[in-house]
């Protein structure tokens, strides 16, 4: 049996997420359907983490064990033969057999995007949050800064969901701006379901004048949910880059007229 490893780039406008739903395609179900036509087996995938849906990635990454003996990097161009086109596998390999997607992760990185101008753009509208109040960037940037560090996110966890752990630490926590498009930029050891798009939320706010980043401190405190801004939309939000031990996506992360 053999480990084959995958990057794979995908827009999520039109899937339910990653995982498997009973309620629409997943990316997952996608990638898994075309492995059953190449390898004649069922392949499990497992992926570095879930992403929701209308949530993109840059680079997703994902294993799944099989006896076939396809080369480990032919994988990428078979499975993008049948794949939809807003799935592409960037990169295959074989991977040793203990390696694991999600377990191993030591840093994963996540990207969210804010069109801050007067009116929506055509070609954005899927792919970034549009904002049509001008956002005070620098006070963003104090309160991201806030993130930095080890912390118990419980007020940043999407309600009735069940962690015994909630304590994260926070790598890299920026904001930037290219014209109109404002870019927000989080490393982390970990995220927590909708953790991101809350942090997001909270930094809009206060970028709008509606709270100040003591809201950060209190919800730290706190570890009350109420004490933080709304969830951010989720089509705003990618997957941007999984680190390991060894293994690295940013060399496969590819510049789009967005980014």
């Amino acid at each position: 049996m053999r480990r084959i490893r995958l990057i794979i780039e995908y827009d999520g406008t039109e899937y339910v997420g990653w995982q498997v739903q009973p309620n629409g395609i997943a990316v997952q179900e996608a990638v898994e359907r075309e492995l059953a036509k190449l390898t004649g087996e069922r392949c499990a995938l497992h992926a570095s983490g879930r992403t929701d849906s209308g949530v993109h990635a840059l680079a997703q990454v994902a294993h799944f064990d099989t006896q076939s003996r396809i080369p480990a990097d032919k994988f990428a161009f078979a499975l993008n033969a049948g794949l939809p086109r807003d799935i592409r596998v960037l990169y295959s390999d074989e991977a040793e057999p203990s390696f694991h997607s999600r377990f191993d992760v030591k840093r994963k990185s996540y990207r969210y995007l804010v069109l801050n101008s007067p009116h929506d753009s055509a070609f954005t509208r899927n792919h970034a949050l549009h904002v049509h109040h001008k956002l005070n960037v620098d006070k963003m940037n104090n309160a991201a800064a806030l993130f930095l560090g080890e912390h118990d996110f419980l007020a940043f966890k999407a309600s009735g969901i069940t962690l015994e752990n909630t304590v994260r630490t926070i790598f890299a926590s920026e904001w930037s701006k290219h014209g109109d498009m404002l870019s927000f930029d989080v490393t982390g050891s970990g995220f927590m379901y909708n953790m991101v798009r809350i942090m997001v939320g909270t930094m809009l706010e206060i970028g709008l004048g509606r709270r100040d980043a003591k809201s950060i401190r209190r919800a730290f405190n706190e570890k009350s949910r109420s004490t933080c801004g709304v969830t951010a939309p989720a089509h705003g939000l990618y997957l941007a880059r999984v680190e390991y031990d060894g293994f690295d996506t940013a060399p496969f992360i590819r510049s789009t007229f967005i980014f």
